[in-house]
């Protein structure tokens, strides 16, 4: 069990404009690899749009203390600069997970998990996509299942989002043998296999950046 306060484990809302601003940096960074990985299964423009994205998010970004207005920001910066279907997917992850936390300067361990749950139930709704089809959900779903279990043994949001940082990895991973069932990439059939999915590797990304930055906060 955690010696870590609640306090402690609490992430602020400096500590999610920091893994905005980190996600930006990280998908700057691999905006070749993700454009890459997108060429021979989709529109070759996954690290384009994604660094577009957000590289406008931290332009948009202000000194709100109130994570749902940060979030929800977030979402309506990348539903109208990504294009493709990673903007509306992403800015429905940003918006469903911001939505409980209107007003609230900062986040308790438990909170992270339902920000990840609820993201996740509008990506799978809005994708009509489930675990197993060659998406984002492939690493985003490994990342909220580990968080909760670290959550539950009573880890701090640290030691939480680093296994649900490793946890996404292993899923992004494990869409490398899957056949698409989603997208452009559904469209190759079994063409599709053995390419690793743009969409979990950059939710991997945006996940892993999350996890250093409250790391980096947390210190």
């Amino acid at each position: 069990m955690s010696e870590t306060t609640n306090s402690e484990a609490a992430v602020s809302a400096a500590a999610i404009r920091l893994w905005l601003q980190k996600s930006a940096e990280v998908l700057a960074e691999k905006r070749a690899y993700l454009t890459e990985l997108d060429s021979p299964i989709g529109d070759a423009d996954h690290g384009n749009n994604m660094d577009r994205g957000f590289k406008a998010v931290v332009a948009t970004l202000s000194d709100k203390e109130d994570v749902g207005a940060v979030l929800k920001a977030v979402a309506m910066t990348l539903i109208s600069k990504v294009g493709g279907a990673s903007g509306p997917l992403y800015g429905t992850f940003f918006l469903d997970a911001g939505k409980p936390f209107a007003g609230k300067a900062e986040l308790e361990p438990a909170d992270l998990v339902t920000m990840f749950e609820d993201g996740i139930a509008g990506v799978k709704k809005r994708g009509r996509a489930e675990p197993g089809m060659k998406t984002m959900l492939d690493a985003q779903i490994p990342a909220a299942e580990a968080l909760k279990a670290a959550v539950a043994e009573g880890k701090s949001a640290a030691e939480a989002l680093k296994a649900a940082a490793d946890a996404a990895e292993e899923g992004m991973k494990a869409t490398i043998p899957m056949q698409a069932q989603r997208g452009r990439a559904s469209y190759l059939g079994e063409r599709s296999i053995d390419h690793q999915d743009p969409g979990a590797t950059s939710s991997y990304l945006i996940i892993r950046a999350l996890a250093d930055a409250v790391a980096e906060t947390s210190q």
